[in-house]
């Protein structure tokens, strides 16, 4: 399949890690919220008080979360180093994921059938960014007999009654995460360039495995060593199968595609908690040179870092999230075993790029799920339309984030070596 090239922007480099810079209009909306920071507690008691209120709901379902919550809120207030703006931030965020619970267990309470609703064979992408999951995942997806996650459903993935539109007027989550990203995009101006995000694109899960507290999302927001500890000290498959919950409740109420399409970095140190759950799935595991994706996965960090923290540290987010990639990669060669292998594809990104559209038949192949013709056009539609890098790129320096290239050379070559990754740069 020939795809028209267009003209992409130059590449950037980002020189405002340390000291950020904002437009006046985001200077401005920064400074109304963060006067807002003196009324706002994260803790555990208020942030359940508030979800209550908000929703008109008490029954958040099996007590355990209350734990894992107490970890994060502790973590936030004592490593994090918010920034005003990012303590209302995360206040918000925190405080929207316990509603979802809410409204999640009041759905299950009111349609018990919600727990029958199979959820049949999904197509599991696990990758870390960088290793053209997206790419994949967006191109898979396209496929209109397929269901995947929106954006906007992930953030919000049941409606409060008191709030469904009537007729044909839009869905309000739409206007909330539209306006969102519109911040999102004026704060962070390259950030579109190392990961595109619209209201209706594609999203992964792991907002949904937040809902449990239980997630390698919230490491994504500040250096938090002790969350991060006690998150991987724990057996995730009770929170992977509140997910596939979750999922069963979107499949009944909107329908689409009966087959799934999932994808999350963090599944790489989570094969065997996947596997149990997900037992009947295809499983889609990415590779890409493993120092590539350290230094464009710890720049990525440092830049949204300004979202949240008061002083953002490169150097810092290069040693955490050097080791925290690491760490996913041991886990993905240690536990890479466990995925059955007449249901499990290794995809290199080097394969990947050369010709997606076949490795899509791969998988599909591999999958037992036909490449029909509506799918190829959707598939073809798609390539055309979202070209690979068309918003321009990102230079990913490793010095710029405080890691030496040789030094992760030596260190990942476990890796590199096992799946065959040809060195970039």
């Amino acid at each position: 399949m020939t795809i028209v090239q267009q003209e992409r922007p130059a590449a950037v480099r980002i020189d405002d890690l340390a000291e950020p810079v904002f437009a006046p209009e985001v200077l401005e909306l920064r400074t109304a919220v963060a006067s807002l920071a003196g009324d706002v507690r994260l803790d555990r008691d208020a942030l359940l008080a508030d979800a209550r209120q908000q929703t008109g709901l008490g029954d958040f379902g099996e007590a355990g979360f209350t734990e894992r919550l107490d970890v994060l809120l502790r973590a936030l207030r004592e490593e994090a180093q918010l920034s005003p703006f990012g303590v209302v931030s995360n206040y918000l965020l925190l405080r929207q994921l316990l509603c979802n619970r809410l409204l999640v267990e009041d759905l299950l309470r009111r349609h018990p059938e919600i727990h029958d609703v199979p959820l049949a064979r999904p197509i599991i992408i696990a990758g870390l960014p960088r290793t053209g999951t997206t790419h994949l995942h967006n191109l898979i997806s396209s496929d209109p007999a397929l269901r995947s996650l929106p954006y906007w459903e992930s953030l919000e993935p049941v409606l409060a009654d008191a709030e469904k539109p009537a007729g044909a007027a839009p869905d309000p989550r739409l206007a909330r995460t539209e306006m969102a990203l519109g911040f999102v995009n004026s704060a962070m101006p390259y950030f579109v360039r190392m990961h595109e995000m619209t209201a209706d694109h594609v999203h992964e899960e792991i907002q949904l495995l937040a809902i449990d507290f239980s997630s390698m999302l919230f490491e994504t927001i500040a250096l938090i060593p002790s969350w991060r500890d006690y998150y991987r000290a724990h057996d995730q498959t009770p929170h992977y199968a509140y997910m596939r919950k979750v999922l069963q409740a979107l499949s009944w109420l909107r329908g689409g595609g009966k087959r799934w399409v999932l994808k999350s970095p963090q599944h790489l140190e989570q094969l065997g908690p996947l596997a149990r759950v997900f037992p009947d799935a295809t499983f889609v595991v990415t590779h890409r040179d493993p120092v590539s994706i350290t230094a464009s996965m710890a720049t990525m960090i440092a830049y949204t870092a300004r979202m949240n923290v008061e002083r953002p540290d490169p150097a810092a987010c290069g040693r955490y999230w050097s080791a925290r990639v690491e760490d996913l990669l041991r886990s993905c060669v240690r536990d890479r075993a466990l995925l059955p292998a007449a249901q499990s594809i290794d995809v290199r990104f080097q394969d990947l790029t050369a010709d997606d559209f076949a490795m899509v038949e791969r998988i599909f192949a591999l999958a037992g799920h036909p490449m029909t013709p509506a799918a190829r056009s959707a598939m073809a539609e798609f390539l055309v339309a979202h070209p690979r890098g068309r918003h321009g790129t990102v230079v990913y320096d490793t010095a710029a984030v405080g890691l030496e290239r040789a030094e992760r050379r030596a260190s990942l070559r476990f890796y590199a070596e096992r799946f065959d990754l040809a060195e970039e740069g």
